[in-house]
């Protein structure tokens, strides 16, 4: 028995099941996309900036921290305070060793052509006491693909303020964090009129160099 229009025959259940699949698979697809559009974002929280206290998820007292990662224009991205310190040389001196470099024309390096920018480096460097064996440890921690979003390996600080009778006294820091090339911008939740000021310190210890050291109220 035929139905009305063709429903029930063999061609609609099969136009039916077509129809469905088209439409699953245009499902996966769309969500396919999706997630590799966000690709980028993930990437670039994959070194921890999204742990830290956001002013949309701050309760009153807690402070937030954003930036603090900004580098040189002459740099060209490269965290050149945090490199020097980790290394046990001053910025200058490693922006004069690196000065030497010549980047690969066409994106990575052949081996040769790396082991002579090495050379190059440990020619500057090692009379500041720097090994190839530390250089390497340092260059690897702080590698990153800005091109893609990334940001070299950081930890965003966590403190709170010391508020007593509705006035902000002081400050705790907990966890200093690492990884600051600038001094970030403060808030406190909460109390945003009162003025912060971060001071920073570097060290040879690749989990402390570039870490909030001290919070002070600007009057």
């Amino acid at each position: 028995m035929v139905m009305p229009n063709g429903f029930g025959s063999r061609d609609a259940v099969h136009s039916f099941t077509k129809n469905s699949l088209d439409a699953d698979f245009l499902m996966r697809f769309s969500r396919l996309i999706l997630v590799i559009s966000l690709l980028p974002i993930i990437i670039g929280c994959s070194n921890g900036e999204d742990s830290g206290v956001s002013m949309t998820t701050a309760t009153a007292g807690q402070i937030v921290f954003s930036g603090g990662h900004e580098t040189d224009p002459v740099d060209h991205g490269r965290p050149v305070a945090l490199i020097g310190n980790a290394l046990g040389v001053t910025p200058e001196v490693f922006r004069d060793a690196f000065s030497g470099v010549s980047p690969a024309e066409n994106g990575s390096p052949s081996p040769s052509h790396a082991q002579a920018n090495k050379q190059i480096l440990m020619n500057k460097l090692g009379p500041h006491g720097v090994t190839n064996e530390r250089l390497d440890e340092v260059s690897n921690f702080y590698r990153y693909q800005p091109q893609s979003g990334e940001l070299w390996k950081h930890k965003p600080a966590v403190a709170t303020a010391i508020i007593k009778d509705g006035e902000v006294t002081g400050f705790e820091i907990s966890d200093g964090g690492y990884g600051y090339s600038t001094p970030p911008t403060v808030q406190i939740a909460g109390h945003l009129t009162v003025k912060v000021k971060a001071e920073l310190e570097y060290t040879s210890d690749l989990q402390t160099n570039g870490r909030v050291k001290t919070l002070t109220i600007i009057e």
